[in-house]
């Protein structure tokens, strides 16, 4: 198996390319954007996210990474690990522990690998910087090393995160790398949508992660403060040779008595997915961070729960309500930064962003991806972002319910944020009207990139403005401004 393994490799055309994608799943993107002045946006480097969706006869595998100095890494890791899972290393008859080995063994292998694809461009780039004497005015022959080494360490450098989905059994397993996200988003037998967020960034923020680096000899304290490390803020990550081979020359991690940032994933599950109706979704981190930066931390997973939920109800295709989910967050970021407001500060630049939805159990009627049941999805959560104060970051993530309550309720009852790992619920009802009053029709942007608003909320701002006239000094216009 090893040898077919690098035969495919070897290949020049992708031998992923024989793989049946999944016709489950959808798959939005936008690169990378930094705004000038005049709110013109401008790409300052090529894509360096990617993605793989398949299914065999046993499983199905999808993947989500974000590469950084470099598409290298992140490119390599989708063709080598689909090559280490889906060449018959996974069968029906594996238990959970069986999967989960596999899986950790599998991301083992393609870092490994991925090491050995630069060992001579390491080994030269050694060689050379032996050569470059010190303190000796540069010469055309120091120039031309400088040169040399400028190019190797393009061609050896970057890394890449990881979330990868696997289905087996009819099970959900999630393995993690960095700081991308996995949801998943279960509509519950009273008609709630639950919203769940499996594991969680590996960053120094992460308490665990913390511990875990504490353990080898790190200090935690420094650590959070320090933040980034190495430019990255994942404490786990596939490549970057830096980090994994001269971590004894970063300050922050000289202490460690072992290799202190890791590829080795985090796995969830197997969690069974029999009698789920719903969706999951895979996000990278440059979509989280772009959402974040436009609204706060705060309510990230309803939102983009809310707006997929919008989304599939009005797209004739996965593809196609992905794809308006990343445009959606890139208008909304956009829109922050050009305001001038509270959150335009964070909103200078956003990385590559992508999005993978795979649905569970959903159903097609009349040429539309719909729910099997209808919600009042909390659309509003958006609009009340631009209104709201900058929120604290959650802790631990907890299952949350994103549906809204009927309007005559008030408002902030779903508002009430919860960092138990308790679920919390509002009233649900309607027939999914609300996000189907314009059939499968795509809404059409206008000449400014946006698209007509899903609902008239005048009703959800007074009954919010009667909630909050008192002591926010809000004014009497609580529309989107």
């Amino acid at each position: 198996m090893a040898a077919q393994r690098s035969s495919l490799m070897q290949s020049h055309q992708s031998w992923t390319d024989d793989l049946p994608l999944c016709q489950l799943c959808g798959v939005g993107s936008a690169p990378n954007c930094v705004y000038g002045p005049d709110g013109k946006g401008t790409q300052s480097h090529p894509n360096e996210d990617g993605h793989f969706c398949f299914s065999t006869d046993c499983c199905f595998l999808y993947g989500v990474f974000n590469g950084y100095d470099g598409s290298r890494v992140a490119s390599f890791v989708s063709q080598r690990l689909t090559a280490e899972l889906l060449l018959g290393q996974l069968s029906t008859g594996h238990t959970d522990a069986d999967v989960r080995r596999i899986l950790s063994q599998a991301f083992d292998v393609v870092e490994k690998s991925y090491f050995e694809t630069i060992d001579d461009a390491l080994a030269e780039k050694a060689n050379l910087q032996t050569q470059l004497p010190e303190g000796v005015y540069p010469s055309a022959q120091t120039q031309k090393i400088a040169e040399r080494l400028k190019a190797l360490e393009q061609e050896v450098s970057g890394g890449a995160t990881a979330i990868v989905a696997l289905i087996l059994n009819d099970k959900l397993y999630i393995a993690n790398v960095g700081t991308n996200r996995a949801l998943l988003c279960k509509t519950t037998s009273d008609g709630q949508n639950q919203v769940i967020q499996i594991g969680r960034a590996h960053t120094t923020d992460n308490d665990d992660e913390l511990s875990r680096l504490a353990q080898l000899g790190l200090d935690p304290v420094r650590l959070r403060q320090t933040g980034l490390i190495s430019g990255q803020s994942s404490t786990r990550r596939i490549g970057d040779y830096k980090v994994k081979f001269y971590h004894t020359d970063i300050d922050v991690l000289s202490a460690a008595k072992q290799k202190p940032i890791i590829s080795e994933p985090e796995i969830h599950g197997g969690q069974s997915l029999e009698g789920v109706t719903g969706f999951l979704l895979l996000m990278s981190e440059g979509l989280i961070k772009a959402l974040e930066s436009a609204h706060g931390p705060e309510q990230v997973n309803q939102e983009i729960v809310a707006m997929v939920a919008a989304e599939l109800a009005q797209q004739s295709s996965l593809e196609a309500a992905a794809q308006s989910v990343v445009e959606r967050v890139k208008r909304l970021h956009h829109d922050a930064y050009v305001s001038g407001r509270q959150r335009a500060p964070h909103c200078g630049r956003h990385e590559d962003m992508t999005l993978l939805i795979r649905v569970v159990n959903y159903t097609l009627a009349d040429g539309s991806l719909t729910p099997t049941q209808g919600h009042n999805c909390i659309y509003g959560f958006i609009a009340l972002h631009h209104m709201s104060p900058d929120p604290a970051p959650p802790s631990d993530p907890a299952p949350l319910c994103v549906c809204a309550p009927p309007l005559s309720q008030s408002p902030t009852a779903t508002l009430q944020s919860t960092n138990t790992h308790t679920q919390s619920s509002s009233s649900s009802s309607g027939d999914g009207s609300l996000f189907r009053q314009r059939g499968s029709q795509a809404a059409q942007p206008d000449e400014t990139g946006r698209v007509p608003p899903y609902v008239d909320f005048t009703q959800f701002y007074r009954l919010w403005g009667s909630d909050h006239s008192e002591g926010q000094g809000l004014s009497g216009d609580l529309g989107p401004q």
